[in-house]
């Protein structure tokens, strides 16, 4: 099939364009490649990706609304995958801004497109972010999820809601599927997981926010990859609708699902350190600190519906996909911090 996926330059979006290339799939990849981070790391992804026949780069902003229309008129693609956004809760307390350009203006004009295209299925990456400091866990797709925390979560809301809409007046299929801390090898270097490493290796102090009380579902991402293949087999319509109605988030006014992909097995962030400790053979200097504004406690999510729909949930168990990342970035580093 041919799909558009926008961040094929960033952590998620490399990895399932090269799953989807390595299948057979012709994937166009747009991409701003923005300095958020470094940005030898997004033209390594883009490289590896290059080394693909079926791989077609184009690189501009989503705002851009004549490139990107361009991109999806050569590509006529038949899924398209919103992976692109100003992502981080932390930068949005610096630059709000750059969210709302992003997030809520770039997502707009992938839905328009897509609407004009009329794509057989548009999958949008949101966040658990939304839930807040929802007290109720697991985290249920069907709760109540106004009280964002982060205008980082407030621009991914908006995004749900806007998909919603557009989905019911145009009758456009849309799954947006709500992201659970995703870690591995390629990963994001403002993550815990790339700095706990680096600062270890370097034998630096690595920051331990909320005085380690906090905890987190964390997803491999291979396992989000094949989630997210799974589900774009599974565009919304009513000839899927899980029986369950507490699970099931499809709309009875839009062929429109959210759907969390996680495993629904929180560790301790404590423990986290305690595996990277594992994964890399050395103790870590701690830096106990209070907790930053716009984190959450915990983050836990309940993975029914995704089971239901798919059959799958994430199982990669974190020590697995620790040591995973640890050997990818040992054999990598030289080559980010070379690379021009």
């Amino acid at each position: 099939m041919r799909y558009f996926i926008t961040g094929t330059a960033g952590f998620i979006g490399f990895h399932l364009a090269r799953r989807l290339l390595q299948d057979g799939h012709e994937v166009t990849g747009f991409d701003g490649l923005t300095p958020y981070y470094n940005v030898k790391l997004k033209h390594m992804r883009h490289a590896a990706l290059a080394q693909f026949p079926g791989f077609t780069p184009e690189i501009a902003m989503l705002e851009d609304r004549k490139a990107l229309e361009a991109a999806m008129e050569k590509a006529a693609p038949e899924v398209i995958v919103h992976l692109a956004a100003q992502a981080g809760v932390r930068y949005s307390l610096e630059n709000p801004r750059s969210y709302l350009a992003s997030n809520v203006d770039g997502s707009w004009n992938i839905l328009e497109l897509a609407g004009q295209h009329k794509v057989q299925h548009l999958m949008l990456a949101s966040t658990s972010s939304i839930y807040g400091a929802n007290p109720h866990v697991p985290f249920r797709e069907t709760d109540k999820a106004d009280e964002p925390l982060t205008i980082y979560a407030a621009t991914k809301k908006s995004m749900e809601l806007m998909a919603h809409s557009y989905s019911h007046l145009y009758k456009l299929p849309v799954t947006a599927f709500r992201f659970f801390t995703v870690y591995g090898p390629w990963g994001r270097p403002d993550m815990a997981l790339f700095k706990f490493v680096k600062n270890m290796l370097e034998d630096q102090p690595i920051e331990i926010y909320g005085e380690g009380k906090m905890s987190r579902d964390f997803t491999y991402i291979d396992d989000l990859v094949e989630a997210i293949v799974r589900l774009s087999a599974v565009a919304p319509a009513e000839s899927n609708r899980v029986p369950d109605e507490t699970v099931e988030t499809l709309s009875h006014q839009a062929p429109f699902r959210i759907v969390n992909i996680g495993g629904g097995q929180p560790v301790s962030l404590m423990d986290f350190v305690e595996t990277v400790e594992a994964a890399l053979g050395q103790p870590a200097k701690r830096m106990m600190l209070p907790m930053q504004k716009g984190d959450v406690p915990r983050t836990f999510a309940s993975p029914d519906l995704l089971r239901a729909l798919t059959g799958y949930k994430p199982e990669t168990t974190l020590s697995v996909g620790v040591r995973a990342f640890v050997e990818w970035y040992l054999e990598a580093r030289g080559e980010m911090e070379l690379r021009a």
